[in-house]
């Protein structure tokens, strides 16, 4: 397919200004289940409507139910798939398998885009995609140009890239910050962005979250050679004449007619200290950070007025070819066509002759051809001609009106997407007997002694020996497949490889790259941290591919967790430093060497509160100040199958005492949190 431009429609003048400037496809949100809940979004009524004025205008409409799924919002979400159906929407962009699920059930005509949210960074999550039915999958912002090429080179699937926009510093998906620290959750559309705010680094003051906006507008070409069929424009939350702008610059730059006045309205419209292509070029680093400065929002306002001109009036987008009938014996007849649609409007009145000044043949194309204030422009004109006729400009022109109208009508017609009935049981879940597991960030956390633990989760670097000491004490083992991939897939599948000649026969994955490389492998695998399981039909969906069990995400509540349904087993984390996030670029480096860190380095918000970064596999973890505790609240884990202690900076004797204090179900240290298991998220 030909490349689109992707514009975002937070509202409708957004999307008005996306289609006028010349966008090929919008992408927006009703009022629920979608990831911008503060935008202006649209009433059921309302997508309506924005579907036919797209789709009367060539353009392709996505809807975006990109969040996770309560199993108490399935009729929720139900009736989002049948007013998107009702609505004949092209496609929706997705985050929840289970939410997948549900649309392959109910409508599966109704093609299905995997969100960034889904952090799928790799080939072998691409063919996870396949197998769950997505037709499209939007790559994380973190790829490199190389990285791109090496996963299209590898599949026809269509890859949607964002090129514009905000950068979040955290990898889509794998964010808690928001949800930790104000209970509004990234993953259910109400990310507060507590990014944006001061972070220094080890008392260091700065903003070292906060990296500056992402434009590979310059580089559409490149990204089109790469396999990337989609341009994305991130800015839902933004103004019209965002949307125009960058709209426009997008059409600039795939014509190759460059507009310098363009360009620096783009970057004074919105940006933060400038733009950044770091993570495409590879170049990660100071560079890339940047904040929102009074400069910035000056010169946002000196531009606004002359961007709106850019979407003041309809711009003729579509061309039709005209076919007139003008003979004395015979009503006037005009059949228009365009996109292989065709329109016919024809007049009463029959042309007469001439007193005076006859109609030429060009006088009638000249009066044809002035579609102005509409979406059309006439392209090849052919009239059935009789000379020394005349009529009224009145006349023609109200049979160009109607004729065109009717093209419009048939081009906002689409077939019809069926909804079946959603029916979905699942049987209530009778948990066996209470198990712990411990996971472990580095090899050496691990103690000697792991009396009263069935399963360990180790590095993937760990060492053949580890697998097999663990083995002989009768220990179940899994190796961790990072949730950072980034073109790395290779390197972990030689690691497993060696691992399973040693004995290891398991797998803890964090995303579905995980569950590729896993089976690949040829490994069992669980679902572990990062794979945001939420609700019953993804607990099913993830043990239909394969999972031996699951850590449901710890967003739901326990209460929500002890009523999920399905037989496959499923946990919650007892202890642990929660990541609240994973970044590709370190936030520690903007301020000193991996030498200066030596991995004892902390990020400090305004309030003092100290954030442990911790790196390996090209990847950064800033984890919360407060390790989560709920070994005391036995109760409430009485649904559950196990238990996760979770380790991450804990020496070896701290993992030691922690194992002992959760066996026992001890009260919790004198700094802790409960995270969200009972106060639940937004």
């Amino acid at each position: 397919m030909a490349a689109e431009i992707l514009a975002p429609a937070g509202s409708f003048d957004a999307l008005t200004a996306a289609v006028r400037c010349g966008a090929n496809a919008v992408y927006l949100g009703t009022k629920a289940l979608n990831a911008r809940r503060n935008a202006a979004n649209f009433s059921d009524e309302e997508l309506k409507k924005a579907v036919e004025y797209c789709h009367e205008r060539n353009v392709k409409v996505y809807l975006t139910l990109n969040t996770l799924v309560g199993d108490d919002e399935k009729e929720t979400a139900y009736e989002a798939i049948k007013c998107a159906c009702n609505a004949s929407v092209d496609a929706l962009i997705l985050q929840d398998i289970g939410l997948a699920s549900m649309v392959r059930q109910v409508a599966p005509d109704m093609p299905i885009h995997a969100s960034t949210q889904m952090s799928v960074q790799s080939i072998e999550g691409i063919k996870i995609l396949e197998k769950l039915g997505f037709t499209r999958a939007v790559l994380p912002r973190e790829l490199s140009e190389k990285e791109i090429r090496e996963i299209s080179s590898q599949t026809d699937m269509e890859l949607e890239c964002f090129v514009h926009g905000a950068l979040c510093m955290c990898v889509s998906g794998q964010c808690l910050m928001s949800a930790m620290l104000g209970g509004r959750s990234g993953n259910r559309g109400l990310c507060a962005q507590p990014c944006r705010l001061p972070f220094g680094v080890n008392g260091k003051g700065g903003s070292n979250l906060s990296l500056k906006d992402l434009s590979l507008v310059e580089e559409l070409s490149r990204l089109e050679k790469a396999g990337v069929c989609s341009f994305k424009i991130e800015g839902r939350m933004k103004r019209p004449e965002y949307v125009a702008a960058a709209v426009t610059a997008c059409k600039n730059s795939i014509n190759n007619t460059p507009d310098d006045k363009i360009n620096s309205s783009l970057h004074a419209v919105f940006s933060r200290s400038g733009f950044t292509k770091g993570y495409f070029e590879g170049r990660l680093g100071k560079e890339m950070f940047g904040t929102r400065r009074k400069e910035d929002v000056e010169n946002a306002a000196y531009v606004l007025s002359g961007l709106q001109r850019l979407y003041d009036n309809e711009n003729p987008l579509i061309p039709v070819d005209f076919s007139l009938v003008f003979k004395s014996d015979k009503p006037i007849k005009l059949t228009v066509s365009a996109l292989g649609k065709t329109a016919v409007a024809s007049c009463e009145k029959t042309p007469e002759k001439a007193i005076n000044k006859p109609l030429s043949r060009d006088d009638l194309s000249d009066r044809l051809s002035k579609c102005g204030g509409t979406q059309f422009y006439a392209n090849n004109i052919h009239i059935d001609f009789e000379e020394g006729l005349i009529v009224s400009a009145g006349a023609l022109n109200a049979l160009r009106r109607d004729a065109l109208n009717a093209l419009a009508n048939e081009l906002s017609e689409r077939k019809d997407i069926s909804v079946n009935e959603y029916k979905c049981g699942f049987s209530r879940h009778e948990a066996k007997p209470f198990s712990l597991h411990a996971r472990f960030f580095r090899e050496e956390q691990i103690p000697e002694s792991l009396c009263g633990i069935s399963r360990v989760i180790i590095p993937i670097e760990s060492s053949p020996e580890t697998v097999k000491s663990l083995i002989s004490q009768g220990i179940e083992v899994a190796a961790e497949i990072p949730a950072a991939v980034f073109g790395s897939s290779e390197k972990y599948i030689k690691k497993l490889t060696e691992l399973k000649e040693n004995g290891l026969s398991l797998a803890w994955v964090c995303t579905l790259d995980g569950v590729g490389i896993a089976q690949k492998n040829g490994l069992d695998f669980c679902s572990g941290f990062g794979m945001n399981i939420y609700n019953s039909i993804s607990l099913s969906e993830i043990e239909k591919l394969g999972a031996k069990d699951c850590l449901v995400s710890c967003e739901a509540q326990l209460y929500e967790i002890s009523r999920l349904g399905t037989d496959l087993p499923r946990g919650a984390m007892l202890y642990g430093r929660i990541p609240l996030m994973m970044t590709r670029n370190c936030p520690v480096k903007n301020k000193l060497t991996c030498g200066e860190c030596q991995s004892k380095s902390f990020l400090v918000d305004r309030m003092g509160i100290e954030f442990p970064v911790i790196c390996k596999n090209g990847a950064s973890f800033i984890l919360n100040s407060r390790p989560l505790w709920i070994a005391d609240k036995k109760n409430e884990l009485k649904s559950l199958d196990y238990g996760l202690i979770y380790f991450t900076n804990e020496s070896k004797e701290e993992c030691k005492k922690i194992i002992s204090e959760v066996k026992s179900g001890s009260n919790p240290p004198e700094e802790f949190t409960r995270g969200m298991y009972f106060k639940g998220v937004l």
